[in-house]
């Protein structure tokens, strides 16, 4: 698993006979005309297919940002610090002193991306639990453990959960749970849509810290930090950990009526064979030694979390702050360190049980597996640390978010009103460009001093980001997973394509962009906190 992964790519599409006809858009030789939204679909496909790779789109965006500003420098733009009192010109990278720093920071730019060493070594954790099979085995022994008229929740659920290692969830659910609806009688497509629903649009919610609140958190961190340095220090990865555990609820509850009350009901009764395979059969099954492997497991993790503990829960725990504080301690500064703990030991005790891991050479090999994974990410990495070095550097960041602020506070854009804009932006972004890490890179150096200059803190403007990134994402024709999704659905129903899979989504997508909206609402109007030491209003 990686985080690329975990966040789909543009440039994808369905695989198979049919998928690949529905792929190429509504007209395929048939001579039909199309509704307005397969028109809207199609649309969104042509221009996100236009799109350069994230990678490549982060060198432009450095490129441009350079020719910027020797545009602004020349024009003799700048801005008062708000912070500092100060006036300050914008630096012109194609200055002698400027084209200097360029050649000489490139690889410090590389290396200080804010997610790149914690998002790499979380990975480490992460990855050995899900290459051994923990996690897989782990969502499978669940989903087939509860009852079943909390069938449909259970796979809503689990797919939510299954967000920290989605590989995982993509690979391991969307199947089983079509030959468990099979096996009690219900149409399998509902099944795979409610398992996709809530792996792929409610993927921003857990009831666990995961990669995603490590990589989107140091870029919040960062961000924050070019504007209040002293209030980004005292921030921690886990700022919107309460916010996340409300909406796992929220979500797996609301996935669960859409799929009772709306997606089920469209499909109809399951017409087909409901006979199962005897491979089918075998999914619907945990082996003697994967039980074994799975308490064993449980058991190591009891024992990691207790040892963990030992160093918190004590007024004079090793990892506790000044004063016995908790927020403000070694252990929220080492969270990255706890997560890698946490899934390492389970995954490691796993797969020795189940000789997956039979000594450290297949540990190496695992890890590094699930590290080769990555190499995308670095290349990211690469170019979104020169663009967001150079947008700090040239002081185009500060002229940016002042300016905005401004303009925003002029025509009186503040507050909700703001941020249910800031929303709908996102959502619509998240159609053309896939990759969380690769937007709220180039949205964070932006939007998150604009809010924090209109008095919303980075906490809150990365939670309302996380819920407008996921709600959409089963609506994009440019998804990954839809290859994998649409294959697993092919083998029910051969007309499968990217819209009918997109019109059975699309509920699930509207119900909880909408659920979602609400809370983030709510919880703004009743100033919740939406994590430890993490406010929803920031004052310099």
């Amino acid at each position: 698993m990686s985080t690329t992964t975990q966040e789909p790519e543009p440039g994808s599409s369905a695989s198979g006979p049919e998928g690949e006809d529905a792929a190429r858009g509504p007209i395929t030789g048939s001579g039909k005309r199309h509704g307005l939204f397969q028109r809207f679909l199609d649309l969104v496909e042509f221009l996100g297919n236009k799109l350069p790779h994230p990678a490549t789109l982060f060198a432009l965006l450095a490129a441009f940002v350079v020719v910027l500003s020797w545009a602004l420098s020349q024009a003799g733009i700048s801005v008062t610090d708000p912070l500092e009192g100060e006036e300050v010109e914008v630096f012109n990278l194609l200055s002698a002193e400027g084209i200097e720093w360029m050649f000489t920071s490139a690889v410090d730019n590389f290396i200080n991306f804010a997610p790149l060493g914690v998002v790499l070594a979380t990975m480490i954790g992460i990855g050995m639990a899900e290459q051994s099979g923990l996690i897989g085995t782990a969502l499978k022994t669940f989903i087939l453990s509860i009852p079943r008229f909390l069938v449909t929740f259970g796979i809503v659920f689990a797919g939510i959960m299954s967000s920290v290692a989605s590989d995982a969830g993509y690979v391991v659910l969307p199947p089983l749970a079509a030959i468990l609806f099979i096996a009690v009688g219900r149409h399998p497509l509902a099944g795979i849509a409610a398992a996709f629903a809530g792996v792929s649009a409610g993927f921003s919610a857990n009831l666990l810290l995961s990669a995603t609140d490590v990589m989107l958190g140091e870029l919040t961190i960062e961000a924050a930090a070019t504007v209040d340095p002293a209030y980004a220090e005292q921030m921690n990865l886990a700022m919107n950990y309460w916010f996340i555990i409300a909406s796992t609820a929220l979500l797996a509850v609301v996935g669960t009526l859409v799929s009772q009350f709306v997606v089920e009901p469209r499909l109809g009764s399951w017409h087909g064979e409901g006979v199962l395979a005897d491979q089918d059969r075998s999914a619907l099954k945990i082996t003697a030694v994967e039980k074994k492997g799975m308490i064993a497991a449980g058991i190591s993790l009891v024992i990691t979390v207790g040892l963990l503990l030992l160093l918190i829960v004590p007024q004079n725990g090793v990892l506790r702050g000044e004063d016995g504080a908790v927020v403000q301690s070694p252990f929220m500064s080492s969270l990255v360190v706890v997560i890698i703990i946490a899934f390492f030991v389970p995954g490691l005790v796993y797969g020795i049980v189940t000789k997956v891991v039979r000594n450290d050479t297949d540990v190496i090999n695992h890890v590094s597996k699930t590290l080769a994974g990555m190499a995308m990410f670095l290349v990211l990495a690469f170019t979104a640390g020169q663009f967001i070095a150079y947008f700090n550097q040239s002081n185009i960041g500060l002229l940016v978010s002042v300016g905005g602020a401004d303009l925003l506070e002029s025509i009186n854009l503040t507050g909700l009103p703001l941020i249910l804009l800031f929303m709908g932006f996102v959502a619509v972004v998240n159609l053309l460009v896939g990759s969380a890490s690769a937007k709220w890179a180039m949205l964070a150096p932006v939007m998150v001093p604009i809010l924090m200059h209109l008095g919303i803190s980075p906490e809150f403007t990365q939670a309302a980001y996380r819920v407008s990134d996921s709600a959409t994402n089963i609506l994009s024709p440019l998804m990954t997973y839809f290859a994998i999704v649409i294959a697993v659905a092919q083998k029910y129903d051969k007309r499968i394509g990217i819209g009918s899979l997109i019109s059975v989504m699309l509920p699930y997508s509207l119900a909880f962009m909408a659920a979602w909206t609400l809370m983030t609402t709510g919880w703004m109007w009743l100033d919740l906190p939406l994590g430890p030491n993490a406010p929803i209003h920031y004052e310099p």
